[in-house]
């Protein structure tokens, strides 16, 4: 009887593909192992055992696999159970979600190695080239398909390969390597000839010449005191010798080296006592717990410095107490820098960390640490792909934040809400989840409402203090009367003056990087465009460039109008590298940090900020919307939003939700733990009503009003919304296929079909968009509509015409 198993391979092919494996492979595989396979002509893969079973495939007949990768499953059965309700809810492959939750060394990669076959003689049939590698392969045993390219100097040698394998002058074998290396320290150990103490004596009159040499075998005896393993470095810099007295000891058989293998990032602390919880974070803290009774979610609404950290270490460290395991989901990277500060002293070196700051090895540590169930990684702190992770006893959930938008990934597939797979994890561990936020998403303070999730709410901030003074500037009038200097209305500047001679700190918000959005020709009105997108180039001052924040293209400001030659080019509009500008000039006697995603690349460069302004060595802080997230800073007395229209007047059903959320946090930031903070917001409408309703931070307000307008234009949370999205690089393509597409949608959905229309980025990267929007009515079924789109979309592809256009389903696409 043959043996076959199904596997996942990284690919958004739908489906899981059957290999034929031996008996003997067949019981030693199990579900979660790697195995490489080969897919097509030349490709080998990285797949993931799905099942072992003994039924052969109708349509193909499988190949064998290539090797065993593992000695051990590397994914357990509950991440797969996961893995498989993602792939279905968000309407994408097994093997997308796959290549998006395993670090990437864990994808082998294979690499074609081309062998000369001994028993070919007749070069006479062989072209120019063909000779050459023919030739090559006298002189080297083997080539890669990057040497062959070499030698001949061209980019696409594929067909010649073919050739060659075609006249059987060459053989292929695919060369597969791992790519996680890890990370081995040297120790030293005496050898064991001297372990007494006359050979000691003698070993140590033997080096009575060589000082050096003697002085290290010394220092080796003063460490071994400590009775643990003793480092190379280490022994080297307390003999004070260099490593070649080390290796000349080696090689006299006196000392030996060994390796241990260590992880790349290790948190030391030791485990202080939780601090004390006031009154209303204890009420709080007993209200959770007796909604966790009878409710698996919880949503924890707590205004923005009511210490909601302080309540979920209480709960952490009783979920620990059980040996369980914890995650704690946080939406932006820069705010893993302060908890990880924070939870160490409580928790120790009980913390792991997960998120793309971090390099594919130390992310490959983790995961490691986290199958075998160490110690160090009973908490694991993460941005949203850190659901993936292979949990075994999984005890508590915390999503920080909830309402963010950063827990959706957008793009690539697979789009999950890492709030929302969180739910669903927990569920499958039988696990406690707590949704905190100040301002919560209007779709979980809906479900909470609706008794599907416990509601625990915290009114009360720290010590007391008061929520800040807000204040709304209208710059329309302060630039009528002209009390406005550059992008600064007199008012903000006094309140700014008056903080800093306090010896207070400033954080400004301004939704947008770079020095200016539009760079304009005041003669004739052109301005530069992307030559790949539909958008205007920003420019950015520091390296006098223009950059499109789509595609990255960058070109050097121009000193004239590339239309009508005229030198008299404007900026419009500001981003935080403008504002950083002005400030300098304003406050000169002051330091002026800027904190935007052209300031924070590379793996510390969040924690040099934050650390530089907590030790207040920064006195004014611009950024942008990662400032409003979550950060915790003690001397920050007022924050100052420099244009909150451009959040306000935004083509998306959720805007004013979200301008509501990002003002009320961006303000939360100030007076957090001594006084009173005052926030100033700039605008050109001060009685906007979402304005108005951030000035008196009323939620319930804003909430009942967009709940209001959300069931009359028929959206979440009363209606499920699918976003269907075309793109290719003719235009006529995609407009041809969306009006087929609308047509084959609207015979199902009817009137619940929305568009098509062009994003306010019509082209990106070369590629035109086309969207449609699917809006599901509450009692629709959600199952079946997605098994109509996923016929109609097999339909579309199955058109010749439409086959090279790219189709994206993107579910609860907000």
């Amino acid at each position: 009887m043959s043996n076959f198993i199904d596997v996942i391979l990284p690919i958004p092919l739908g489906k899981t593909f059957t290999y034929a494996v031996t008996q003997e492979e067949a019981d030693f595989l199990q579900k979660g192992m790697r195995v490489a396979v080969s897919f097509g002509k030349t490709k080998m893969y990285t797949g993931l055992v799905n099942a072992v079973h003994t039924k052969a495939p109708e349509l193909y007949e499988a190949k064998d696999i290539h090797q065993i990768l593992d000695e051990k499953p590397i994914v357990n059965e509950l991440q797969l159970q996961h893995w498989n309700w993602v792939a279905n809810y968000y309407m994408c492959s097994l093997g997308e979600v796959f290549r998006a939750a395993i670090p990437s060394a864990f994808l082998l990669e294979s690499e074609t190695v081309i062998y000369k076959n001994e028993r070919f003689t007749e070069e006479i049939e062989l072209t120019d080239d063909e000779f050459l590698i023919f030739e090559a392969l006298q002189h080297q045993s083997q080539l890669t398909v990057h040497q062959v390219a070499d030698i001949l100097g061209k980019k696409n040698v594929l067909p010649l390969l073919n050739e060659l394998i075609h006249k059987s002058v060459i053989e292929v074998r695919e060369q597969v390597y791992e790519q996680y290396k890890p990370k081995l320290v040297k120790y030293v150990k005496l050898n064991t000839t001297y372990e007494t103490e006359k050979a000691l004596q003698e070993l140590l009159n033997q080096l009575s010449r060589a000082k050096k040499q003697r002085d290290a075998v010394l220092a080796f005896f003063q460490l071994q005191t400590t009775k643990k393993p003793i480092k190379a470095k280490q022994l080297l810099e307390k003999a004070g010798v260099s490593s070649g007295i080390l290796k000349a000891l080696v090689d006299k058989e006196i000392f030996e080296f060994y390796h241990l293998q260590t992880d790349r990032i290790q948190f030391k602390g030791a485990s202080n006592p939780l601090k004390a919880l006031n009154e209303y974070q204890e009420k709080a803290l007993l209200e959770i717990k007796n909604s966790f009774v009878d409710k698996n979610i919880t949503l924890f609404h707590g205004i923005t410095g009511s210490g909601k950290t302080e309540v979920y270490t209480k709960l952490i460290e009783e979920v620990l107490s059980k040996g369980k395991q914890v995650l704690f989901l946080l939406p932006e990277i820069a705010l893993t820098t302060q908890i990880i500060t924070r939870l160490q002293q409580y928790f120790g070196n009980q913390i792991s960390v997960f998120h793309s700051k971090y390099s594919v090895n130390e992310r490959v540590e983790v995961w490691n640490n986290l199958l075998a169930n160490k110690a160090k990684a009973q908490i694991i702190l993460g941005a949203r792909s850190s659901i993936f992770l292979p949990f075994s006893n999984l005890g508590l959930i915390v999503v920080d934040e909830e309402h963010e938008v950063s827990y959706k990934q957008f793009e690539p597939s697979p789009r999950y809400n890492a709030r929302d797979a969180a739910i669903v994890l927990s569920n499958l561990h039988n696990a406690k989840i707590i949704l905190g936020s100040a301002t919560p998403a209007i779709e979980s303070k809906f479900n909470a409402e609706n008794n599907k999730y416990g509601l625990v709410h915290l009114n009360r901030r720290h010590g007391n203090i008061q929520l800040p003074k807000i204040e709304l500037i209208d710059i329309k009038e302060k630039q009528r009367k002209r009390e406005m200097i550059g992008h600064f209305s007199d008012r903000l500047l006094q309140l700014m003056t008056d903080a800093l001679e306090e010896k207070e700190q400033i954080i400004l918000f301004q939704n947008r990087r770079g020095f200016s959005p539009i760079v304009e020709c005041t003669t004739c009105g052109t301005s530069p465009q992307c030559p790949n997108c539909d958008v205007s180039l920003t420019y950015h001052k520091y390296n006098s460039e223009l950059k499109c924040h789509y595609c990255h293209y960058q070109r050097a400001m121009p000193n004239s109008c590339g239309a009508c030659g005229s030198n008299t080019l404007d900026t419009k509009g500001f981003g935080t590298e403008q504002i950083e500008l002005e400030l300098k000039e304003l406050f000169p006697k002051y330091t002026i940090g800027r904190m935007d995603s052209d300031t924070t690349r590379g793996k510390y460069g969040y924690q040099k900020i934050i650390e530089a302004f907590e030790a207040q060595e920064i006195d004014v802080l611009v950024g942008t919307q990662m400032l409003s997230k979550g950060l915790d800073f003690n001397n920050v007395s007022l924050v100052g939003v420099l244009n909150a229209d451009s959040m306000l007047n935004y083509p998306d059903f959720r805007a004013h939700e979200r301008a509501f959320q990002l003002m009320v946090q961006v303000s939360g930031r100030a007076g957090r733990s001594k006084k009173q903070g005052s926030v100033a917001i700039q605008t050109y409408n001060p009685y906007h009503q979402i304005l108005q309703q951030v000035s008196t931070t009323n939620y319930e307000e804003m909430y009942k009003e967009q709940l209001q307008d959300r069931w009359q234009y028929h959206y979440p949370p009363y209606y499920r919304l699918i976003k269907i999205t075309l793109k290719h690089k003719d235009y006529t393509k995609v407009d041809t296929g969306i009006k087929w597409l609308v047509k084959a949608l609207q015979n199902v959905f009817r009137e619940h079909v929305l568009g098509p229309s062009s994003p306010a980025v019509a082209r990106i990267r070369n590629q035109y968009i086309k969207n449609l929007v699917i809006k599901i009515p509450p009692k629709q079924s959600l199952v079946k509509t997605k098994e109509e789109i996923t016929r109609i979309k097999t339909t579309f592809e199955a058109v010749k015409e439409f086959r090279p256009i790219r189709f994206i389903v993107d579910v609860d696409a907000y």
